[in-house]
């Protein structure tokens, strides 16, 4: 039988990462949704557009937006790879920005919803175990410190040649965090049902573990 896994949790805490190991580990599907509000920010700024002019962003999204997201992890808009141009400091607040709009969310939601319809998805993002995925077999909420998070991301941003500081990282992680539990629309919460996991002294490998445990479980 395959589940859906729901994993909420604040930017850097390893969820993009987590949920492509537990993909290939179970031979389900990881749909990133931060690389989908990632992409809408990228494309309405590659537009002109500002992050609040949801009507504009919106009819962009339902009309002018191609978007896929390939197993291997790249991810092609409109026909361009733009894997790692979404990966920016810039684009994480923007994609925090334009998350905050309710017809966005609705937008994209009702897509991810459509996607994991029959099962067997990993789906991780902000508002996954709450709104997109309420009855997710297996709901994690991954988190780590501040600190930690933004060594992680410094790390990857160094591998992929993306320029940016620790104490940057560091800021504009503190500055996601509170934007993303802070805004109107589907604020970043645990929920009542999600196991709590925190990362920051756990490696890959132990937290993969830890949620295949749980897998384990519901499938029994």
């Amino acid at each position: 039988m395959k589940l859906n896994i729901a994993i909420d949790g604040p930017s850097g805490a390893g969820k993009s990462t987590i949920s492509d190991i537990l993909a290939e580990r179970l031979e389900y599907v990881h749909l990133d949704t931060g690389a989908m509000y990632r992409s809408v920010a990228y494309t309405a700024t590659q537009k002109g557009l500002q992050m609040d002019e949801e009507d504009k962003i919106v009819k962009m999204i339902e009309e002018e937006m191609d978007l896929k997201m390939n197993s291997d992890g790249t991810i092609i808009c409109n026909g361009e790879d733009i894997s790692n141009k979404i990966r920016t400091n810039e684009m994480s607040m923007a994609a925090s920005n334009v998350s905050k709009l309710k017809g966005v969310r609705t937008a994209l939601v009702a897509m991810q919803q459509k996607i994991a319809s029959e099962g067997g998805y990993i789906v991780d993002g902000r508002d996954i175990c709450e709104v997109v995925l309420p009855n997710a077999e297996v709901k994690i909420f991954l988190t780590a410190s501040a600190e930690d998070r933004a060594r992680r991301r410094l790390a990857q941003n160094q591998e992929k040649g993306i320029s940016g500081t620790y104490e940057e990282i560091l800021e504009d992680i503190k500055k996601r965090d509170y934007q993303d539990s802070h805004r109107e629309n589907s604020p970043l919460r645990q929920t009542e049902d999600a196991v709590a996991i925190d990362s920051s002294n756990m490696s890959i490998v132990e937290v993969v573990d830890e949620i295949m445990k749980l897998v384990a479980e519901k499938q029994k």
